[in-house]
């Protein structure tokens, strides 16, 4: 997958990812849409993987609302740092095992609609320009996106076509 280095591609690259991502989904029954996965991964069935990415948008709004107020964000999130992903991850999982997978799905519609917006409302200078912004250090605010988009829609395709095979 190209890095976008485009708005165009930016927006093109993030809806096809997750296109890809849903059909995928939709293409099992019911059933197999709430079965186990095997056993060997964090995110145990497809619930926890679309949760995963859902509370990800969730935390690059926040980013992105606080950091564009000019203040620095809690990143990844309050009481973690980068290298305590995986227990922040962990804490992710935690919170969303009484969802619905139907549920969760809306959520995550709704948080991918709210990110292409704000990708929508960029100039390619502001979306591309590293350190444009003070909350996004050396890297450009495209990459938080991208992390949060159409890189993460390809992580949780590849998760779950591996684990439904």
């Amino acid at each position: 997958m190209a890095v976008p280095k485009t708005k165009i591609e930016l927006i093109q690259q993030s809806q096809e990812n997750y296109k890809k991502l849903n059909e995928l989904i939709d293409s099992f029954s019911i059933e197999e849409q709430v079965a186990e996965f095997p056993k060997g991964t964090m995110n145990r069935n497809i619930r926890d993987v679309i949760a995963h990415l859902h509370h990800w948008h969730v935390m690059f709004l926040y980013w992105y609302s606080v950091g564009m107020e000019g203040f620095k964000p809690d990143m990844p999130a309050t009481g973690y740092s980068w290298r305590q992903t995986k227990e922040l991850n962990k804490q992710i999982w935690s919170n969303y095992q009484n969802h619905q997978l139907g549920k969760i799905r809306i959520d995550l519609n709704e948080s991918h609609l709210k990110l292409q917006e704000i990708i929508a409302k960029h100039t390619d200078q502001e979306l591309f320009e590293k350190k444009r912004y003070k909350w996004t250090g050396s890297s450009s605010l495209s990459t938080y996106i991208r992390s949060n988009t159409s890189s993460h829609y390809n992580w949780a395709y590849k998760l779950i076509k591996k684990a439904k095979k």
